[in-house]
């Protein structure tokens, strides 16, 4: 690789090993790139593929007892010296010096890399102090600028405020304007829109943009979203297990994929751009037939005084997926949790049908009547690692709920195994503890507690958003192919409209705990009837970097339309 005079960071043949019991586990195998002034390097590929531990070697804060083993780290400084700093020491002054001065990051989790102790300013004018000494009454000028540069409204009380009174979104952008702080000349982005909803993400995405623009920073962004990839990247660098796979031009990544690994990560995302093969096969459900829940007029209001759930209604029909869709606080999930009465909702009706035909209002029904319930209508949480037990093995786990039905012995052992080979787990593996599973592995034991009783409904709540594409699709394959296995019904939420469109039969889409649209999931994808439903598709990036929407999306602000530039 030739140095060209606008190359500010060359990696060449960068290795980071990890010494494990079992020997050295290689998490970064020779890897070379260079970043250029101005332009943004996007690194792809499934978890574990090594691209956050690439990102953190540059600035040489990788996790102990992990190392640098080889290769070189080049940065190009201002006045045209070099500097590799993989031979410097990661404690020592040197590197302290890049770190947020010449090279800053932004990580996936901010609630993890902001302080919950000090105020939002205090934060960003730090770095103001340690590499520029800049004084106290300057800090504070500088920091209402960075603000206003990120887009934080009101900035004059934001900037003292405390990180929890700030959405994810919001502080997203606190960590953004902490990066900036110093210009540096290379910005490394680690998965920093992965946790947050379309329309924020699209947000955050516009602004890294025209901040490089009026920066000419080089930008590293690492992201397992194909989607995002294709709006936002000049080059791509695809990562598998440690090592480069394939390097090139978005277009020709895209258009012209040379690896096969490559080629099954385009694939998985455009399969996500269209309705499943599964659902097209399925015969219509009958006209007439009688809903299995009937949900009317359900409100829920928090101590707080914040209406979550407004006056909503909706049915589900048996063997039917509705999908419920909304950015992050529009009322989702504390919805879902209703349905189940994990929340009191305090007015409305949940009507259920059991099997013998007779309707039960979950809202109101007594304790031993909630109890059957509860074992035909079950959940699926969001996040595989808080829902399982990390003292209980897998089995336990799984066993749990036929436990509690009054299974034992050879049956429930015998049920285990079965359920594990049903969502694709191979029984041995019954011994191991949840830390020693993957996230996509992790999300299919929920699923095989979730379907032990052989449910009849299923509240699925965003129960694919932790996993990789190529994971998403085969996750949602499974739950279909489950669904007509064992006759179930999904509630499936999400703030996804792709994954809505390829899974879903009818959606609702939630704004502000109201139900602003219901309907056939083509109609609504393809014809929305409300503007913030048009504003929530044009916000989903899309996978081909020669059709760039993201920039030109369609806003909605509560009653107020506006443009992409409004």
């Amino acid at each position: 690789m030739s140095m060209t005079k606008d190359t500010i960071l060359e990696v060449r043949d960068l290795k980071t090993y990890f010494p494990t019991r079992t020997g050295l586990f290689k998490a970064v195998d020779g890897v070379s790139f260079e970043l250029k002034r101005g332009k943004t390097l996007c690194v792809v590929g499934e978890s574990g593929s090594g691209k956050s531990v690439t990102a953190r070697s540059i600035l040489q804060i990788v996790d102990r007892p992990g190392r640098i083993e080889g290769g070189s780290v080049l940065l190009t400084r201002a006045d045209g010296s070099t500097t590799d700093l993989a031979k410097l020491d990661p404690r020592g002054r040197a590197i302290r010096d890049v770190r947020g001065k010449e090279i800053a990051m932004i990580f996936q989790e901010p609630m993890s890399s902001l302080s919950p102790v000090h105020r939002i300013g205090t934060q960003i004018g730090e770095a103001l102090r340690i590499h520029f000494g800049t004084p106290k009454h300057e800090q504070r000028e500088r920091v209402l600028e960075l603000l206003r540069q990120v887009e934080i409204p009101r900035p004059e009380s934001a900037i003292d405020r405390y990180t929890f009174e700030f959405s994810g979104g919001m502080r997203q952008r606190v960590m953004i304007a902490m990066a900036l702080a110093c210009n540096p000349s290379v910005l490394i982005a680690d998965e920093p829109t992965t946790a947050l909803d379309v329309t924020t993400q699209a947000e955050i995405l516009d602004l890294i943009k025209k901040l490089q623009q009026s920066h000419g920073m080089a930008v590293l962004f690492i992201t397992h979203d194909m989607g995002v990839v294709a709006e936002i990247a000049d080059e791509v660098l695809v990562m598998y297990r440690g090592k480069v796979r394939e390097r090139g031009p978005v277009e020709q990544i895209f258009h012209a994929p040379q690896d096969d690994y490559t080629r099954r990560l385009i694939g998985s995302v455009v399969k996500l751009e269209k309705k499943a093969e599964v659902r097209l096969a399925r015969p219509a459900i009958p006209a007439g037939t009688p809903p299995l829940l009937d949900v009317r007029n359900l409100s829920l209001t928090f101590p707080s005084g914040l209406k979550a759930v407004d006056d909503v209604s909706l049915t589900v029909r048996p063997g039917e997926t509705l999908g419920i869709v909304g950015e992050s606080g529009s009322g989702k999930t504390t919805m879902g949790r209703c349905l189940l009465r994990i929340y009191d909702a305090q007015a409305g009706a949940i009507d259920y049908r059991r099997p013998d035909g007779q309707t039960v209002d979950i809202r109101t029904a007594d304790k031993a009547a909630l109890e059957k319930i509860r074992r035909e209508v079950r959940m699926i949480f969001q996040d595989p690692v808080g829902s399982l037990s990390p003292r209980k093995t897998v089995g336990q786990i799984i066993a749990e709920p036929l436990k509690i039905a009054g299974m034992k012995g050879r049956e429930l052992n015998d049920r285990v195994a079965d359920l594990m080979q049903q969502v694709g787990l191979e029984p041995t593996w019954r011994e191991r503890y949840p830390h020693a599973f993957s996230g996509g592995q992790r999300q299919r034991i929920g699923i095989a507690r979730a379907i032990a009783l052989n449910p009849r409904l299923i509240i699925a709540d965003e129960a694919t958003s932790a996993l990789d594409v190529s994971l998403r699709s085969q996750m949602l394959d499974l739950m279909m192919k489950l669904q007509d296995k064992l006759g179930l019904s999904y509630v499936f939420i999400s703030h996804d409209m792709s994954v809505i469109r390829y899974m879903c039969d009818r959606v609702a889409v939630m704004y502000r705990g109201k139900i602003v649209e219901v309907g056939d999931t083509d109609q609504v994808v393809n014809n929305p009837a409300h503007d913030y439903t048009r504003a929530l598709l044009s916000a989903i990036p899309h996978p081909d970097p020669r059709n760039r929407r993201i920039h030109t999306r369609f806003r909605y602000d509560a009653g107020r339309t506006l443009s992409a530039n409004g």
